[in-house]
């Protein structure tokens, strides 16, 4: 619900409330975000009180006492005195930087916002079967004050998820250029800091590691500038009050529907205000706007929740799972499948993909992944991409006849693409070597072998439509791996000329055509993004996959810091885990086989291992873990998630179904302790007075004697919780100790009675 009433907007959510106020200059006035408070006809309590200026601070023509530095606005501008970090750069036709734009009308109305399409890029969107009540948007119009360059503040509040998108629009009705080099999504104002800020950090194999600072004056960035959303700096970020914990306190999230170039700034400013903003990147961008051209921003998403980190983390899984995922992936279970890439690299024929797709019928699995050297002359990662043409002599036949033997063995059939990328080493580049991206007249940087192509220009997007959708019409072809690997060096664009300063939107704009094209087309394919892993882990492209590779790292241990991290902005259906050989390919770790699975299952499940050459005891451990996922797989991929508890050297977690029936709560221990602690865990979200039987899941790598078995309400599972059985304590031995050591797991298994 929006009201407006005596210049002042109060938005509500279920939980939550978001007020501007419009002061008699039309500036914007942010009064207040947090947690839902009444509606009134007095709000003077929130108003910034001005006696006098602040000693040699900028005042506003209208009202000597009132400096627009030590206000919180909604959006600001440059020449008006407000001097900390600005969330828009604009030249204006008189070649400067100033501008001011204020509040002209607005509009109201139910639903998302009226020109998503408009603006080729990824929303939040209703979805057709979920009801369009409690979607509301706000559309606030302000107008420069010399020029009719007019700037839209979009706001489209999701009541059930408590969750708010922003985006901007500028529209130039000028005769003159206006050049924009800086244009944030969102920018929100808090009056007072007793914040930490929270990123999601790492690199390839390391990906979206929690990092906390306290913020104290200054400014903080957490940016991409390598053409794609990143392994290096996630655009989802958190601001958590100082004593908030996963459960209890007030907190901030924000991301960005984006799978580009992001940047997202906090400023502490010397009055103890805090600015937040996030939007495009501002690295050598530029946008020209000619006479009445139109610019949309990407839309940012922000919540507010004052139940803790995981309260947060609900509503954007609540979020994500609504209004970004595609309504016919929605609630859909997600197969189990076997991808052969660390089983064989391209090292494979006919024989051996037939040998594993029969392992895995007897396994129980359901989806045969085809992975990387398919293709052309690819046996190796120097050459072919681009040459989308089925190499025959090593599939022993067309793509099809290949399908058809493999789905004879009772599985779906999966295929893995890179459609952005270019070899040297292919016809494609020989027929267009001006097809890559590179800048003329100097030496071309390339990475893992490859060019990236330039998204930038119809005739290579049409020409990658065309490639991926004759294989993909080929064979009944059930799921596709979108794989890009590596990042943007030099960026340039032949068709953009002297306006290279719109490449890196460009070819994001590119991209997002392709995929809405081929995913148009084949709606009943099951596509998982992919970037080098988890490369470009963000909302744009869930918003056309629903689901998304989390790392190549695929050791379990390193896959809780991962799965952990990327758990608190997105949820576990958009989670892709495979269980996979060991020594682990990427640290050589050993883990058991149980673990691996216990870690794994927390998403949707895959394995990614040579099944043929597994023990009869592997086999048989592989076959029950398989039969206890399907038995609970709408549970881990569409249940409440919540992180219980996290140490350095454990971790808790738990998935709740919706009616508090049925849940499973993960133990995970890094590294043997000598004489270690009494282990208790506290479930949450139970029903209070009903009775719960908790059990431990069998393990191979565990004696029958070690499971431990409870009854108890949830009044006491939630409040006093469960004392475990001791650990083994370095002395004595008995037939009921928990026999844990390094890299140890345990499921344990809640159900009412």
């Amino acid at each position: 619900m929006i009201v407006f009433e005596n210049n002042i907007f109060h938005a509500q959510t279920r939980n939550t409330s978001y007020i501007i106020r419009v002061l008699d200059g039309g500036y914007l006035e942010h009064l207040y975000y947090g947690k839902k408070i009444k509606l009134t006809n007095n709000y003077e309590a929130l108003f910034e009180k001005f006696a006098t200026g602040y000693g040699n601070s900028i005042v506003t023509p209208e009202d000597s006492r009132l400096t627009l530095d030590n206000i919180c606005l909604e959006y600001s501008f440059a020449g008006t005195g407000d001097f900390r970090h600005l969330p828009l750069s604009l030249q204006m036709p008189d070649s400067s930087f100033s501008n001011n734009f204020l509040y002209e009308s607005h509009k109201i109305y139910e639903g998302v916002y009226e020109e998503n399409e408009k603006t080729n890029m990824p929303y939040a969107r209703e979805n057709g079967h979920i009801d369009k009540k409690g979607i509301f948007t706000l559309d606030i119009t302000l107008k420069d004050s010399v020029y009719p360059i007019y700037l839209h503040l979009i706001y489209t509040f999701f009541s059930q998820s408590d969750v708010m998108t922003r985006r901007i629009k500028l529209e130039n009705h000028c005769n003159q250029q206006i050049v924009l080099t800086k244009a944030m999504s969102v920018m929100l104002d808090i009056p007072y800091n007793d914040y930490d800020m929270h990123t999601f950090d790492g690199l390839w194999i390391r990906e979206r590691h929690k990092n906390s600072k306290k913020l104290v004056s200054g400014i903080y960035v957490n940016d991409s500038t390598t053409g794609t959303s990143s392994n290096r700096h996630n655009p989802f970020i958190m601001l958590t009050k100082s004593k908030c914990t996963q459960d209890e306190g007030d907190c901030l999230a924000f991301n960005l529907i984006y799978s580009g170039n992001h940047y997202e700034a906090v400023e502490v400013s010397e009055f103890g205000k805090v600015r937040v903003m996030a939007g495009l990147n501002p690295f050598q961008f530029s946008w020209v706007l000619e006479k009445e051209d139109v610019f949309y921003t990407p839309e940012a998403v922000v919540s507010f929740s004052n139940k803790g980190e995981n309260g947060l983390s609900n509503n954007m899984h609540n979020f994500i799972t609504k209004h970004i995922i595609s309504q016919d992936w929605i609630g859909k279970e997600r197969p189990i499948l076997i991808n052969n890439w660390e089983a064989t690299y391209f090292d494979f024929d006919e024989d051996k993909l037939l040998e594993i797709a029969k392992e895995a019928q007897g396994l129980g699995l359901e989806m045969f992944v085809l992975d990387d050297g398919w293709f052309s002359n690819r046996s190796d990662d120097t050459s072919s991409l681009g040459d989308w043409t089925v190499n025959e002599n090593k599939l022993g036949g067309s793509l099809d006849k290949l399908v058809k033997k493999i789905k004879r063995h009772n599985l779906q059939f999966g295929l893995w693409f890179e459609p952005e990328m270019i070899s040297e080493k292919s016809g494609l580049y020989r027929r267009h070597p001006d097809w890559a991206i590179k800048i003329p007249n100097r030496e071309a940087y390339t990475g893992r072998n490859q060019f990236v192509l330039d998204l930038t220009r119809q005739e290579i997007r049409d020409y990658i439509v065309q490639a991926v959708s004759d294989v993909l019409r080929s064979a009944p072809i059930d799921y596709v791996k979108w794989d890009m690997n590596r990042h943007i060096s030099d960026a340039y664009s032949i068709g953009l000329g002297r306006r290279q300063g719109e490449f890196y939107h460009r070819y994001i704009l590119g991209l997002y055509d392709i995929m809405k094209r081929i995913t148009t087309e084949f709606p009943k394919i099951l596509f998982e993004g992919c970037s080098a892993g988890g490369n470009r882990f963000d909302l744009g492209i869930l918003y056309y996959m629903p689901q998304i590779w989390t790392s190549d790292n695929t050791d379990a241990n390193q896959r809780t810091y991962i799965q952990e991290g990327t758990s608190y902005g997105y949820p576990l259906s958009t989670m892709t885990a495979h269980v996979s050989a060991v020594p682990n390919h990427q640290v050589l770790r050993n883990t058991s086989i149980e673990t691996r699975f216990n870690i794994a299952c927390f998403g949707v499940l895959g394995y990614e291992i040579d099944i043929t050459k597994l023990t009869d005891k592997e086999k048989k451990a592989i076959s029950e873990q398989i039969i206890f996922y399907k038995k609970y797989r709408r549970l881990f991929q569409f249940g409440t998630f919540r992180r219980l508890s996290s140490d350095e050297n454990h971790i808790v977690w738990q998935v709740i179904s919706d009616d508090k029936r049925e849940g499973i709560v993960l133990v995970y221990q890094r590294l043997a302790v000598p004489n270690p602690h009494s282990d208790i865990i506290k479930i949450a979200d139970l029903h209070p007075e009903l009775l719960y039987k908790v059990k431990t899941r069998k393990q191979h790598d565990m004696k029958a004697s070690e499971i431990e078995e409870y009854q108890a309400y949830g009044d006491m599972l939630m409040n006093a919780g469960i004392k475990l059985s001791q650990q083994f304590a370095g002395i004595g031995y008995h037939e009921q100790s928990r026999v844990l050591g390094d890299f140890a797991s345990r499921l344990y298994v809640i159900e009412a009675m």
